[in-house]
């Protein structure tokens, strides 16, 4: 426990410290079902170009599911903070965990109303050298 605090306060520290310089940060834990897990996996085992997603830690470690599921939750809870949010996604259907972590992405975007930079340098000649050449200068 005590290992997992250090490291819970450090990870917040880092994203703190980003965010003070201006990095905007989003989190997405894309939460899929047991049941799904396991029909996944059976889907690696009968397509030949997935097979290098498989191993057999994948099979063992299942039974340890709910132990998973609660140190995802504590490290959801500790270290998701409003300078960077965890967005736990529903996965098991991916068009829909697509349509959401999308939505999410577009609105931040869109909330941090950014603009070009301005020029640095003169147009006006840059495009006066352009026409130059342009029309045989």
């Amino acid at each position: 426990k005590k290992v997992w605090s250090k490291r819970y306060a450090a990870i917040n520290a880092f994203e703190r410290q980003l965010a003070d310089s201006g990095v905007r940060i989003l989190k997405f834990f894309l939460h899929i079902s047991r049941e799904e897990q396991l029909e996944r996996f059976g889907k690696r085992l009968e397509d030949p170009s997935k097979h290098w997603k498989i191993s057999e830690s994948d099979y063992s470690e299942r039974a340890y599911w709910d132990d998973y599921q609660r140190a995802y939750e504590d490290a959801l809870e500790k270290c998701s903070t409003r300078h960077a949010p965890w967005f736990v996604i529903p996965a098991d259907h991916k068009w829909y965990r697509n349509l959401v972590v999308s939505r999410i992405v577009q609105e931040t975007l869109e909330s941090m109303d950014m603009k070009l930079p301005p020029a640095r340098v003169d147009i006006d000649a840059i495009r006066c050298k352009y026409h130059a050449l342009a029309h045989g200068g």
